[in-house]
């Protein structure tokens, strides 16, 4: 199979889709694979290496999607790739569908068959390409929350951990999963109170046996979520239902429970966001104030490391690109279910539910 790489060209994001290593598992199964000029070197990776690996390197994005059969990328293609994007091209990457309708709209038209990185997902509910990005994002969040908590930078002024006489930010994190988990952790390690909210038991109580002492639990409902804003300093949003859209829970109404300077991090953006006032930001121009609120919602957090994010990345999503390329789409998918499930579209059909439901669309199950 020919595989292309193209360089990322959202807003500061210098990710790629796959490391020289990668590329070289994937020559050494006799496949081609096309990188673009430069595609590598915002995550440390240079043309040179991918030829060394095997590559061609290819001068512009379009002869990348000219060539390939299958793109292998990091973001979902934005608008000047939309009419790059041909019939029948496997396109592999993070998409988010139920939060862009024009994206989806466009690939439709496309007639290629979109998997998505966030919808591949094993029998035991878990999503295995979205775990590791999710494992930055939330590392992340609580750095990016810390920083945005100084006074210079609109929040109140608060050290996390605190001195000896002064009592440590307080953190409430939304959501017990991959990117919550992190959050807290990180929060837990740099002094801070932390609560974490969750709407299932068993995870709570897994999570109350596996954290640090400074980390507590709390069951997730609208009135204990109101309980806590007015003494949080730091609010991290990481709720997710996978494909579909975010759940609301910070109301516009919400934010006069807060005090001025409070610092709300959206990571639950990419899939239309888990605050009422969220709206999407980049790495350029990250925060906005709302209330006195400060607003952190960029889109492609793991993007500001990208060299970390880019081998963890190519680590997880390796496997399937080498069973696609291996055997073709329709095979891989009908060998593992897991990656059955990340198709969203093929042929110009809506094959997952949730995006379906979210803008109005038929909805095809795969199978058929």
């Amino acid at each position: 199979m020919k595989v292309g790489v193209p360089k990322e060209i959202k807003n500061n994001e210098n990710r790629v889709g796959m490391t020289p290593s990668g590329v070289a598992e994937l020559i050494k199964r006799g496949h081609t694979v096309y990188v673009q000029h430069t595609a590598g070197e915002g995550s440390g990776f240079c043309d040179e290496q991918y030829q060394k690996a095997g590559a061609q390197i290819l001068p512009a994005i379009e002869d990348v999607y000219r060539e390939a059969d299958m793109i292998v990328k990091v973001k979902e293609p934005i608008e000047p790739e939309y009419p790059l994007v041909r019939k029948g091209q496997v396109v592999f990457t993070y998409f988010h569908f139920a939060c862009e309708q024009e994206l989806t709209e466009a690939m439709m038209k496309s007639g290629a068959v979109c998997i998505a990185y966030e919808t591949v997902e094993r029998d035991d509910r878990t999503l295995p390409l979205l775990i590791p990005m999710s494992e930055v994002a939330g590392r992340m969040a609580t750095q990016n929350g810390a920083y945005y908590l100084q006074k210079t930078k609109g929040g109140k002024g608060k050290l996390m951990a605190g001195v000896p006489g002064v009592r440590p930010a307080r953190v409430l994190v939304l959501g017990g999963g991959t990117v919550g988990e992190a959050a807290a952790r990180i929060a837990a390690g740099m002094g801070a109170e932390v609560t974490i909210t969750d709407v299932s038991l068993p995870r709570l109580k897994q999570l109350a046996a596996e954290m640090p002492a400074n980390v507590h639990t709390l069951y997730s409902s609208e009135h204990n979520i109101r309980q806590e804003l007015p003494t949080t300093d730091i609010v991290i949003g990481s709720v997710l239902i996978p494909g579909d859209a975010a759940p609301k829970l910070i109301t516009k109404d919400m934010l006069s429970l807060m005090e001025k300077g409070t610092v709300l991090v959206d990571v639950a953006i990419d899939q239309g966001g888990c605050f009422e006032t969220s709206h999407p930001t980049t790495h350029s121009d990250p925060v906005y104030m709302v209330d006195g609120i400060v607003h952190y919602a960029v889109a492609n957090i793991p993007g500001a490391v990208p060299h970390t994010s880019t081998i963890a990345l190519t680590n997880a999503t390796l496997r399937y690109v080498i069973a696609l390329a291996d055997k073709g789409w329709q095979q891989a998918c009908r060998d593992d279910i897991s990656l059955r499930r990340g198709v969203n579209m093929m042929d110009g059909k809506c094959t997952y539910e949730a995006v379906a439901k979210v803008w109005g669309l038929p909805y095809t199950p795969l199978e058929l």
